[in-house]
């Protein structure tokens, strides 16, 4: 290949399942008008046309390697990454997740921008370890400060402006276009017009704590509206024992378990509040779904979910079903009024924190990419 004269940015992603295509658009976007051009490169995934669509990256390479190929020292993955980064001028590489990390620090001569989307990445020795011998080429960025501050705390040593936040956000436009109206998101639902409806959209998982949503939700009732309904979208392995749990709690009937929906984001007005139960949420990009549809949130007051919520919205201490419920109480004595200015405070964060627009801002004032990669 010819090695091209123009700057480039190499994108290196795990892969593009679940949150992480548009992990990569946010990134690649950040790029718009500088004179960059973004090539993504994912090590997993069969090469498909319309995810290439979806990363607004100037050109996208997929590697094809399976889970089980990549186990152990990555040696293939390692070499083919090595050839894509002789054939381009990359000024640097931004790299998800701790695989990518390491086969680009191994299979590149690049300065890393290594994004971590979830905590304890660097609890395990042989990782700090790995950290600190390339920490000249390596920086890090956590998706929320929750984030940053426990890889700050894994890597004491590290001066703090080389772990830094940069938070995921929304093309907020673009959302809104996609998201249906009330009536329409209920119908595809099944969901009655008349019903009063908490949602929340996540796996069935101890992670996602909704066996306290359900405790709450039911310690809650007798201050709800009478037709009022909890609704989860998402599958997982705690499916059975929720529903169970649901029925000893008396509100079998009053709880719907959706399963997966597909690209659920577009139905968020269905609900009229958001509730999410999670145990130390990296960040939460189902709070921005929500906030993008004027749902009023309801959120535990740890991890990223704190730094999304507070101010916008009602947070409630982990596993407390009794704070939760108080919350839903509170949420359902709002007036059309209420609603109105929580929707337009809630937007008013959305612009000024979660935007594209916003994130590409801060980005550029981050001291590692001013050194790395100058404007224009």
């Amino acid at each position: 290949m010819t090695r091209s004269a123009e700057r480039h940015v190499l994108q290196f992603c795990h892969g593009y399942d679940g949150p992480f295509l548009d992990c990569a658009r946010q990134y690649a976007n950040l790029f718009a008008g500088t004179g960059y051009r973004v090539t993504t490169v994912f090590l997993t995934g069969a090469a498909d046309a319309e995810v290439a669509a979806g990363c607004a990256s100037d050109e996208v390479l997929f590697m094809e390697y399976s889970s089980k190929a990549i186990r152990g020292l990555k040696l293939g993955a390692i070499v083919d990454l090595r050839k894509i980064a002789a054939s381009r001028n990359f000024s640097f590489c931004i790299a998800h997740r701790f695989k990518p990390i390491y086969i680009a620090l191994l299979g590149t001569s690049l300065p890393v921008i290594g994004v971590h989307h979830a905590f304890g990445d660097y609890k395990r020795g042989t990782r700090k370890l790995f950290a600190r011998i390339f920490r000249k080429r390596l920086s890090l960025l956590g998706v929320s400060d929750a984030v940053r501050d426990d890889m700050r705390s894994c890597l004491p040593k590290w001066p703090a402006a080389r772990i830094q936040t940069l938070y995921n956000r929304i093309d907020l436009q673009a959302l809104q276009d996609s998201q249906v109206s009330a009536r329409e998101a209920r119908e595809t639902l099944g969901l009655s017009m008349d019903a009063w409806v908490v949602g929340n959209v996540g796996r069935l998982h101890p992670d996602k704590d909704q066996a306290t949503l359900l405790e709450g939700f039911a310690a809650a009732l007798p201050g709800l509206p009478s037709n009022s309904q909890l609704v989860i979208l998402g599958t997982g392995r705690l499916e059975s024992e929720l529903k169970t749990r649901a029925r000893e709690l008396g509100i079998g009937d009053r709880v719907l378990f959706l399963g997966q929906v597909p690209d659920a984001r577009r139905y968020f007005s269905a609900f009229d509040v958001f509730a999410l139960s999670s145990d130390n949420e990296p960040f939460g990009m189902v709070l921005l779904e929500a906030m993008a549809a004027g749902v009023p949130l309801l959120a535990t007051a740890c991890g990223g979910a704190r730094e999304v919520v507070e101010g916008v919205g009602i947070l409630f201490p982990l596993g407390d079903a009794e704070r939760l419920a108080q919350g839903l109480q509170h949420l359902a004595a709002m007036d059309e009024q209420q609603r109105r200015q929580c929707a337009e405070l809630m937007l008013g964060r959305l612009r000024e924190r979660f935007s594209d627009l916003a994130v590409r801002d801060a980005f550029w004032r981050l001291p590692r990419v001013t050194e790395l990669a100058p404007r224009g």
